[in-house]
Parts: structure tokens; sequence; C-alpha cells
């Protein structure tokens, strides 16, 4: 139920779970899999439309911020849509108010408030558009929903279908990777298509993986540069939607086919599909990131973290950035924070070279 718009300046409705896994699934599941998977695939148009352009109109414009808040405050507010497709919903826990007996409910609390956190403590940043945006999220969307999404308002989450997919708030980082889609929106405006849509998908997964590291006080080594783990049910043959560290390793299943990202741009793919690869050739960058942080060790939104942020709200950035120009903002400012030919320069330099866009 996701409106993937190529065109650059249409704005998207950014799920987790990418075409081609559900159309593998479509084609290969048990007839209630394929059902499911062809259900989210073919949204009802009118669904879309009313979300592209509601999108649309609240979509930010980059350089331009509401007024910030006095004191930055996390302002969560979790709905349940009742298994039905109407967002919000119906409002079932607020800010500060004490657990739910819904585990759905609380995981999605728990994670924008984590979220909220990370980006506070480490970037000082106040919410996703930095002037302290409320966080929305809704859960129980639809019926054994197999996907969780950002529409520029607010977070959705299925309950998966428990034969492929647990339910979509388990993960915390792929909470931080959706709410991550807002913060580029507001930092960037990076075009979703080809390798800027790449390197936008690339960024959440980086901020979803750090997210969930800052929460358990992972530094770089101790960290399994998964993204997702936990949504696969044991039934799947996976560890989760994408490996950083070893693009196309994350899952080989009868079912879900086989992990298509590259690890570096000699196994690049050509494809019209999924925004010309968004979510398949962001192993590249992925990848990357994950080499710079192992290299530089230690807390990875410290330095490597640090250097993609401070790239991401680089005035320098143009929305339809390729891979090449983007790793060379990443070199410019590892050499402006830690000094022209810095150990993290150094390594930034290394981790694009050896992924090939260097």
């Amino acid at each position: 139920m996701c409106n993937h718009a190529s065109h650059e300046r249409a704005h998207p409705i950014y799920c987790i779970l990418p075409p081609h896994m559900l159309k593998e699934i479509a084609k290969k599941g048990t007839p209630q899999q394929r059902s499911l998977a062809i259900e989210t695939l073919s949204a009802d148009h009118t669904f879309r439309q009313i979300r592209s352009v509601q999108a649309a109109m609240i979509a930010p414009r980059r350089g331009v911020h509401p007024k910030p808040a006095a004191a930055p405050s996390a302002q969560r507010s979790i709905y349940t849509a009742n298994n039905m497709e109407t967002l919000p919903g119906t409002l079932v826990r607020s800010e500060g108010a004490p657990k739910s007996d819904d585990v759905a409910v609380d995981e999605a609390y728990d994670g924008l408030g984590a979220t909220f956190d990370f980006y506070l403590k480490v970037f000082q940043r106040n919410s996703i558009d930095d002037a302290g945006m409320p966080l929305v999220g809704t859960v129980h969307y639809g019926v054994e929903y197999d996907n969780a999404f950002w529409n520029s308002q607010q977070m959705v989450f299925g309950d998966g279908d428990g034969s492929l997919f647990n339910r979509f708030t388990i993960a915390l980082d792929v909470i931080g990777h959706e709410l991550t889609h807002g913060v580029t929106e507001h930092a960037a405006a990076l075009a979703y298509s080809g390798q800027s849509g790449a390197l936008n998908e690339s960024v959440s997964d980086v901020f979803g993986a750090l997210i969930k590291q800052y929460a358990l006080q992972q530094t770089a080594s101790e960290a399994d540069w998964l993204i997702g783990a936990g949504l696969l049910t044991s039934s799947v043959n996976g560890v989760a939607l994408r490996s950083m560290k070893e693009p196309g390793t994350a899952y080989d299943d009868p079912v879900l086919g086989k992990d298509p990202q590259p690890a570096d741009m000699a196994h690049y793919v050509q494809t019209a599909q999924d925004n010309h690869g968004v979510h398949i050739n962001s192993g590249i960058p992925n990848r990357a990131f994950c080499l710079a942080a192992l290299d530089l060790g230690g807390y990875a939104w410290e330095k490597a973290g640090r250097i993609w942020y401070e790239t991401l709200n680089d005035t320098h950035l143009k929305p339809n950035v390729n891979f090449k120009t983007f790793a060379k903002l990443t070199v410019s400012n590892a050499d402006r924070i830690f000094g022209a030919g810095s150990a993290e320069s150094k390594a930034v330099s290394k981790a694009w070279d050896t992924v090939g866009v260097l």
C-alpha cells in the first residue's frame, strides 16, 4: 500500500519492505501469502492518491523551518487503526501516559521516543524537523498488513502475517529507519530515484542502525549491522531485511528469494524497478558506512555518524546527488570536522574506495 513515486518532486510513501521482496512472495508464497503480498503491492488507487496529495501539501521545503519549540521535548501520540485503513485511527497512548496492555502500542511509543532521544542527545536535533515536530504512530493498520511506512506525517505499522513477518513494531531500527526518511526530507530532500534514492534509503538504514546501537550502547564491533533483525519469523531462512556489513546475505529463502543487494559498484544493479533500485543499490553506501565505522572503532555515532549527519545537512548536497559526489562530501566533512588527512578522513575515503565509489 505504498506509492513509491519516481518523480523527484513527488513525495513518496516510504515503506520498509522493498517491492522486489513482495513480488517474490506474490509469485512463490502460499495462497494466503500471495494474496497478502498482492494486496500490499496493489494499493487502492484512491488511498494512494490521497496520501500523495497530503504528503505534497505538508512536505517541507529545505532551509525553511518552523519556529523552534521553547524546550526540546518528545510529544508522542500512538493510535490504533483497529485493523482498518483509516489514519490516524483511535488514540490509545499519548505522551507521558502509562504502558498499555498492547505490546505493539508500547513498542511504537518506545521506538518513537528512542529515535527522538537519539537525534536530540547525539546531534542536538529537535525531532524530525529540528523544530519539535510531534511524533505520531498508528499500529494495527489493515489486516495482517506486511509493511510499515512513513508518509511525511506519521508512522504506520502493520501486524505482519505471522507466517513470514512478525509485527512491524518489533524492530527499533525499522522505526528509526522510517522516521529518518522524515529527517532526510527536511534536511536534504533527496530525490527518490536511482543513486540519490538509494542514498535516501541508505541514510535511513545508517541512522536506523545507529539508533538501535545507541539504545543498546553497542560499539561498532559489537553491533550486528542488520536492518530488521527479529522481523522475519522462524520459518524464514534469513536473519533480517538487509545486512550493512555484508549486503546480499540477509536472507536466502524459497519464498522471499535471495537478498539482491550488491556490496560494491562492480555489481551495481541496473533496473527500472523499485525507482531504479533504491532498496537494492543502497547496499553499496551502507557497506561504506559500516566499513568506516568499524575502522574507526568505538561508538559509530560519534565519528562516522557525525560525518554522515553533517553531510546530510550540508548545503552542497543536492537532491539528485550520486554516490561519488556524496562520498566526496563525506570526505570533505571529515576533513572539516577532524582535520585534513586525519584518521577519520582516511577511514571514510578508504571505505568508499573499497566499495568502488572513489
